[in-house]
């Protein structure tokens, strides 16, 4: 290299050498905008436009991303959609109370004076067998003890509709449910108000995140008319005469 050089130097004049240096550095700079590097970087995005760059996310960015499939992907929840409600009640309650009262009353009364009427006039009467006179005396006690306990248990899955978008986001949802087995129905009926914020992905949400929430559950048929309450034992369960 040297050599050709030295040999290229000593067949020129100074200008001319000069002119042939200023023309290889031209080309080099030339050469250098247009070549290309490698860049083995993740992070490198390939230009959508000529001045233009995509935004650095995880579609473009991660060797490890995956899309989720459709039914995973959360939407937009709008009226008559139905979401999945998982029931789950459970309730324990203990109850004790105990009463005593005692009471005694007497009483004592002298019928001292008396009227008589002749049909003109009103004048007293006297009492020849002495004054009328009664003396009583009555004693009654009440003691009670009771002792209650309570346990529930309601677990079943429901689809509700949305029936209602208030103006914050809320959702109302209804759902309603009939099951007949020849005789047998059993009806199931439940009502709320839900944030979108409390259901997942896959449209389901649990009762205890529902404001309002009220759920009925009946039952028709032989098997609840063999335990029912008869209307004479409501009607003495309701007033207690005795």
């Amino acid at each position: 290299m040297n050599k050709q050089y030295l040999s290229l130097r000593n067949g020129l004049t100074n200008v001319q050498f000069r002119r042939v240096l200023c023309v290889v550095l031209v080309l080099i700079c030339e050469a250098r905008q247009q070549a290309n590097g490698q860049d083995a970087s993740l992070l490198l995005v390939p230009p959508v436009g000529p001045q233009q760059k995509a935004p650095l996310m995880l579609e473009n960015s991660s060797f490890m991303y995956r899309r989720l499939p459709p039914e995973s992907v959360k939407r937009e929840l709008k009226i008559n959609d139905i979401v999945t409600v998982l029931v789950d009640y459970r309730s324990s309650m203990l109850s004790e109370g105990d009463a005593n009262a005692q009471r005694t009353t007497g009483l004592s009364a002298v019928l001292a004076d008396w009227l008589k009427f002749d049909g003109k006039d009103l004048f007293p009467a006297p009492l020849n067998r002495g004054d009328p006179k009664i003396r009583g005396q009555l004693d009654s006690e009440f003691q009670a003890d009771a002792d209650t306990s309570t346990n529930d248990s309601l677990t079943f899955r429901i689809g509700a509709q949305v029936i209602d978008i208030r103006p914050n986001g809320n959702l109302v949802i209804e759902a309603r449910r009939e099951i007949q087995i020849n005789d047998e129905m059993w009806i199931q009926s439940l009502t709320g108000v839900v944030r979108r914020q409390s259901i997942g992905p896959d449209r389901t949400v649990r009762s205890d995140e529902i404001a309002e929430l009220r759920i009925e559950k009946k039952e028709k048929g032989f098997v609840r008319e063999s335990y029912q309450r008869g209307w004479f034992t409501k009607w003495y369960d309701t007033w207690k005469p005795f």
